[in-house]
């Protein structure tokens, strides 16, 4: 699969980033380091990944936007003062925990549980995008000099 991505290119990287920053477990580090390594041109690359990334992490927020805060209330017996005093932490300041959303496995948890606690989106969607653009530009910084 990863020679697949890696022959379609800018696409076959946007897509791996994407499926990568889901929910959904891949890694879309060797398609960057692969197509870093056959040359590819390094600034088109870096948006493809970026932007696959952080799409696929907002897609994260969506399936968590989808949840019911009061089904949680019911099912798990958290009181509403509770509920309600987790939601403006989140609210407030959740939507900068969104930086770490390039933690492999954590950063879909916390993508989807800031969908699901109503982060406001579009701070949420600039913080993923400097840890996701910051995690992509040292990687392939790193393949870079490794290969000098």
């Amino acid at each position: 699969m990863l020679e697949f991505l890696i022959s379609y290119g800018y696409l076959g990287m946007f897509v791996a980033s994407f499926i990568a920053g889901s929910i959904f477990p891949f890694s879309s580090e060797a398609v960057l380091t692969g197509m870093q390594l056959a040359g590819v041109p390094l600034i088109p690359l870096f948006f493809s990944a970026t932007i696959g990334n952080v799409l696929g992490s907002m897609f994260n927020f969506w399936i968590g936007s989808l949840g019911d805060p009061a089904k949680i209330q019911k099912y798990t017996h958290v009181k509403p003062e509770k509920m309600e005093k987790v939601s403006t932490f989140v609210q407030r300041y959740g939507a900068w925990l969104g930086f770490f959303t390039f933690v492999p496995v954590f950063g879909s948890v916390v993508s989807v549980a800031l969908g699901y606690m109503r982060a406001n989106v579009w701070l949420t969607a600039v913080c993923v995008t400097l840890g996701k653009s910051l995690r992509y530009g040292i990687l392939m910084w790193l393949v870079m000099n490794a290969t000098q």
